[in-house]
């Protein structure tokens, strides 16, 4: 029986929270294909949660730590941090890493640009470059929220100015796994508990939420293939290795 519940929790996750769960799948398959001993940095890590993958790596941190505990994502806090700087000035040689994963922090720098070239600059030649950011997201993190997305072109673009090859870039979704996810969202916004007004809302909130937060998200999480173009996503998946 507790079986059967851990699937059944797992199932919503995956459609709950499709866009991190997605991502974190996505940093543990490329994880397991990084050799043993291989020098990992984990660029803006907050609270770590990626370290368990890489335990067959030398894996280490970095991060500037302005953010208070619980605007670090989990609300746990930050983890252990072994480079404690800005992400454009990380105090390690050039050609340091073969591996450098950066998950949800480019939105966060005032100068990403020069982040991807900070990246090149401490990735040995043939290094792996392992990079998320959203498409579009909501104010957080606040202040240190400066862009609102990143798109394939942008990736291709200024990963290639900054000596990267083989650039690859996957949707995290399409639209309608992205609308079952804002439909969550919508029922969570009209909670009762939220406020006064939410609650007078009461009775509109029960008769939608079957629809808000079961019957819509499932729907389009099944629905999702239809969207060939992937015009509309969370964000974007990217792989690109250090040129020669």
């Amino acid at each position: 029986m507790d079986g059967i519940i851990k699937m059944f929790v797992f199932g919503l996750r995956k459609i709950w929270l499709y866009n991190s769960e997605s991502r974190d799948h996505w940093v543990m398959s490329q994880a397991a294909k990084i050799k043993s001993g291989a020098q990992v940095l984990d660029a803006g890590a907050g609270s770590c949660p990626y370290r368990e993958h890489f335990s067959h790596c030398e894996y280490k941190t970095h991060d500037f730590t302005l953010l208070h505990p619980e605007q670090v994502a989990g609300k746990r806090g930050y983890g252990k941090i072994d480079y404690l700087s800005d992400v454009l000035s990380i105090p390690v040689v050039d050609s340091n890493f073969d591996v450098v994963l950066c998950t949800e922090v480019l939105e966060h720098v005032a100068e990403p640009i020069l982040a991807v070239k900070e990246f090149a600059r401490i990735l040995k030649p043939g290094g792996k470059l392992l990079l998320t950011a959203p498409l579009g997201s909501g104010l957080h993190q606040q202040p240190y929220h400066y862009y609102g997305g990143y798109t394939p072109y942008w990736y291709r673009t200024h990963l290639s100015e900054a000596g990267f090859d083989d650039i690859r870039v996957e949707a995290n979704g399409g639209f309608f796994k992205l609308y079952g996810q804002e439909s969550v969202r919508f029922a969570m916004l009209l909670a009762p508990w939220r406020g006064m007004r939410e609650f007078f809302l009461l009775p509109l909130w029960l008769l939608l939420l079957p629809w808000l937060f079961v019957a819509c998200p499932l729907l389009c999480y099944f629905l999702d293939p239809l969207d060939r173009e992937r015009d509309f996503t969370a964000g974007y998946f990217v792989t690109a290795v250090r040129g020669r």
